[in-house]
């Protein structure tokens, strides 16, 4: 029985020290699952603040996480993110790499890690993150383009093949895939190999010439030249007017030194209507830059090859307009270049540069009915070229059609963008300005000189005029005297911005400074107008020199001036206002 009692307080003892130990490992337990709940508050709230643009303070709560749970991968990632900002290169790299050791099976850790290590140019490891990356997912191939980038910085060549091979079994085999192998086992010294991956890229596209005209020009790099002529004269017998074969066998003929073939083909890809464009166009490129080497460069046969070219109709007007550009680099009448603008705007009636080149040409010649005729199609083709309406519009004004002028330059101002060019812009509202004075509207021009110095306030011709029409009606003089300073300072000697400023300081009653900036004008030119002689002899007159006055409103006068005020003047040898 003693025993029995002995053996009953054994398995009590026993049991007391499980029931202690469970009761330890349970306020463990417990301490543990608060921990785990408390960092899952802080780092949520961490994520809440950090979208609410609350970065210090998300920063803030990622740390104490971090504290709460430093095995926590997730922290670590998110904090990486705030020390790259911070600029702290150790710090993001370290936290970096702790997210992607610590769950080396989360893509987007592996992926940033390594757009860390190319970042800072520790190319190696970013080939093991890259790596790890892959292993992960083997279809991505962006990861393994940027592994064959990251193997060819290391020029491990070996490896780059790899990756290449990697992506032919994602992508299947292609073009820039062989070509980029055949690069790489040249580099290597393999001929052989980038013979045979030319080959298997052919064989495997039976169909496509083109393949076939590329392993001939391999061939022919590679000294194999009768091997290379055979390629394109079997690509030739199936499609005669391939246009790569006929480029390739031009090469090979230049090669041997046969001009005359080379010439030969150059003639038949220039009249095929089968070659393209682009191949036509870089084919006249190349000829005229042979030209051009020679000392005395002949321009007869380049024009021939021109006219070869244009002899069927034209899809575009391209060729036009690079025979053009020739005949003006070689100095040819601009009556011939017109007639290739011409052309071109035949081919291609809405070709704002063919029409803008005529236009300027015509323009020279004072043939505005010609100018008019040629915008008014253009602004129909394409309504938002400021230009053709700023050239209708001057020739209708220099034709004195003014309403016609004032009506162009309006539906011009309408097609105005706030990237419109300021210069245009400015001297359509300048122009207009002109016109709305000289119809006696005197309120819409100045409105009109307003804009025009908001998109360019150095308009030195519309100072002047705004400046000039002020000081006429007598008002506003200051502002008046203000622009036209600005034009005399840009242009010292203009004799016509002179007069201005000089007329305005009379109006102002400075009557000396006037007669400072007048004789600067007649010193500047020999030929003033009436107007500006009589100016002239207003402020003479007011400064007390009458003699000076007199002769200079004499020769306002025979000058064709029939001012009744001015015959007056010398009538009474006075100044008289108007």
């Amino acid at each position: 029985m003693f025993d029995n009692v002995i053996l009953k307080g054994t398995k009590m003892r026993h049991t007391l020290l499980a029931l202690a130990l469970l009761g330890g490992s349970l306020a463990v337990y417990a301490d543990r699952k608060d921990s785990l709940q408390s960092y899952n508050y802080f780092f949520l709230e961490a994520l809440r603040q950090q979208d609410m643009g609350n970065l210090t303070a998300a920063f803030d709560l990622l740390r104490h996480a971090h504290d709460l749970n430093p095995q926590a991968p997730e922290v670590y990632y998110q904090l990486a993110g705030y020390y790259v900002d911070m600029k702290n290169d150790a710090l993001a790299r370290e936290y970096f790499e702790k997210a992607a050791s610590l769950d080396p099976e989360n893509s987007t850790y592996q992926e940033k890690l390594g757009q860390l290590y190319v970042t800072q140019k520790d190319y190696p490891n970013a080939i093991k993150a890259y790596e790890r990356l892959y292993s992960s997912n083997k279809t991505r191939s962006d990861v393994l383009q940027l592994l064959y980038q990251l193997y060819g910085s290391q020029n491990d060549f070996k490896m780059m093949i790899s990756t290449l091979e990697r992506l032919e079994t994602v992508e299947g085999t292609n073009e820039q895939i062989s070509l980029s192998k055949m690069q790489i086992y040249e580099q290597m010294g393999e001929k052989r190999k980038e013979y045979d991956e030319l080959k298997a890229l052919v064989d495997s596209h039976p169909l496509d010439l083109n393949y076939r005209v590329m392993f001939g020009n391999w061939l022919l790099q590679n000294g194999k030249k009768k091997e290379a002529l055979q390629k394109y004269h079997d690509v030739l017998k199936e499609d005669p007017d391939n246009s790569l074969a006929k480029l390739s066998m031009m090469d090979y003929y230049n090669n041997i030194g046969d001009k005359t073939t080379v010439k030969t083909i150059l003639q038949e890809l220039l009249q095929s209507s089968k070659t393209e464009q682009n191949t036509k166009m870089e084919l006249l490129r190349q000829v005229i830059t042979s030209s051009q080497k020679d000392n005395n460069p002949d321009s007869t046969e380049v024009m021939r090859l021109f006219s070869v070219a244009l002899v069927g109709p034209q899809q575009d007007a391209d060729i036009l307009m690079l025979k053009a550009a020739y005949m003006i680099l070689r100095k040819k009448p601009k009556a011939e270049i017109n007639r290739i603008y011409e052309q071109a705007i035949e081919v291609e009636p809405d070709n704002s540069r063919a029409r803008a080149a005529l236009i300027q040409n015509i323009w020279e010649t004072e043939d505005y009915d010609k100018v008019i005729a040629i915008c008014r199609p253009a602004i129909e083709y394409n309504p938002d070229e400021m230009a053709f309406y700023y050239f209708q519009g001057m020739a209708q004004f220099q034709k004195h059609d003014i309403d016609a002028a004032l009506e162009t330059f309006r539906k011009g101002v309408g097609q105005i963008k706030p990237d419109s060019n300021p210069d245009i812009v400015s001297d359509f509202y300048a122009i207009m300005g002109d016109i709305l004075h000289e119809k006696g509207r005197n309120d819409e021009a100045f409105q009109a000189y307003d804009s025009c110095l908001q998109w360019k306030p150095d308009n030195t011709a519309a100072l002047n005029n705004y400046a000039y029409y002020l000081s006429v009606e007598n008002k506003n003089l200051t502002k008046a005297e203000q622009m036209s300073y600005k034009t005399i300072k840009a242009e010292p000697e203009n004799s016509t911005f002179l007069d201005t400023y000089a007329w305005i300081l009379f109006q102002q009653k400075r009557y000396e400074e006037a007669k400072i900036y007048i004789e600067q004008a007649i010193r500047s030119d020999s030929t003033l107008s009436g107007v500006v002689k009589e100016h002239a002899g207003d402020i003479y007159a007011q400064t007390g020199d009458m003699e000076k006055a007199l002769d200079y409103w004499q020769q306002s006068l025979k000058g064709g001036n029939e001012s009744a005020t001015l015959k007056k003047k010398i009538q009474l040898k006075k100044y008289i206002a108007e």
